[in-house]
């Protein structure tokens, strides 16, 4: 199925689902700067879609392709209606999540909990798999709590591979569902790439992506290097997507598409033109593009003139121009030299 191996070739980079980050207007946004990377959707539930009927989740932009949708769930039936709907929305991937540590999610039985009980994750993704035609991947932790990684991870790869999942991005960190709150859950367990390294040997057929900490492009490339499938990186490509994006589709794809992070700035204006014109607002777009300067002259003007001005009522795209002078000239015209 070509769309797989394109997916897998996408999957060698991806930026992470993140709650209240990656929209729709974050993901358009990253697109401009990478042609090739994979990007994620934040997580949506199956119960919101299945029995809310919360349909707009599924919103995107055609140009973000190529996109997976990440669900929550626990119930293989409502799992499986859910990825039928992804599916028929035009998602590339339907994405499980086994990772997320917050107190909301295990309320409702997903997310990392579901590191405690592989048979129901394998049977939830028999399910998707069985209700669409989209691939179906895992995003997952090590372990949860108390559980030793190196016992609980190869058999939790080995009985959702049995179901049917091919493609893996483990977060190289344990969750902690007691006593440590979600933030604290991405920065206090340790990292242990080690193990993920090893199980990619372990299953060589399957597809594994690591995550967790990566905060470079070069840390990227040194993983791919240990004989991973892929990368997935959160905090740093939402922070400084810039540093991340501009030039992963050279480094890491072997392809041409190149620009700045200024040219992706004013190639955002006929978008942000379009959002306002159906009654958005400025600041729900310009709300992920605050980091795109980051370490470059200028860009705390930048930041302070979009945070101040983006939300005031019938703010429009002069002020992202007007922000945009504050960077400095090397950085607006560094396309004139084909940097």
């Amino acid at each position: 199925m070509a769309g797989m191996a394109n997916l897998e070739k996408a999957a060698r980079l991806s930026v992470a689902p993140m709650m209240d980050w990656t929209d729709r207007h974050c993901r358009y946004f990253h697109r401009l700067m990478s042609r090739e990377t994979l990007l994620y959707t934040e997580m949506v539930t199956s119960p919101a879609l299945v029995r809310g009927g919360a349909l707009h989740l599924l919103d995107y932009n055609p140009e973000e392709h190529p996109v997976a949708l990440q669900l929550g769930g626990s119930d293989p039936e409502e799992l499986g209606r859910a990825a039928k709907l992804g599916a028929d929305a035009g998602y590339d991937e339907i994405n499980l999540n086994v990772g997320c540590p917050s107190d909301r999610v295990q309320s409702g039985t997903f997310g990392a909990v579901l590191m405690r009980q592989p048979e129901l994750v394998g049977a939830c993704v028999a399910e998707m798999i069985a209700a669409q035609d989209k691939e179906v991947t895992i995003k997952c932790r090590i372990g949860v709590d108390d559980q030793e990684p190196r016992e609980v991870l190869p058999r939790f790869l080995e009985i959702t591979a049995k179901a049917g999942v091919r493609r893996f991005t483990i977060h190289a960190r344990k969750a902690w569902l007691q006593g440590l709150s979600p933030k604290e859950n991405r920065d206090i367990p340790p990292l242990d790439y080690d193990l993920v390294v090893e199980m990619k040997a372990a299953f060589p057929e399957l597809h594994i992506s690591i995550n967790g900490g990566i905060g470079s492009l070069g840390e990227a490339e040194a993983l791919l290097a240990r004989g991973l499938d892929g990368v997935m990186i959160g905090r740093a490509a939402y922070h400084t997507p810039a540093d991340i994006l501009l030039d992963a589709d050279a480094r890491i794809y072997g392809a041409g598409h190149a620009t700045t992070a200024g040219q992706a700035v004013r190639d955002m204006l006929p978008y942000i033109e379009r959002h306002l014109s159906q009654g958005g607002k400025l600041n729900q777009v310009t709300r992920h593009m605050l980091g795109v300067f980051a370490g470059k002259p200028g860009a705390r003007a930048w930041r302070r003139h979009l945070s101040e001005k983006a939300s005031k009522p019938g703010a429009g795209p002069e002020v992202v121009l007007e922000a945009l002078a504050h960077v400095s000239d090397t950085e607006r015209n560094t396309e004139m030299g084909g940097a």
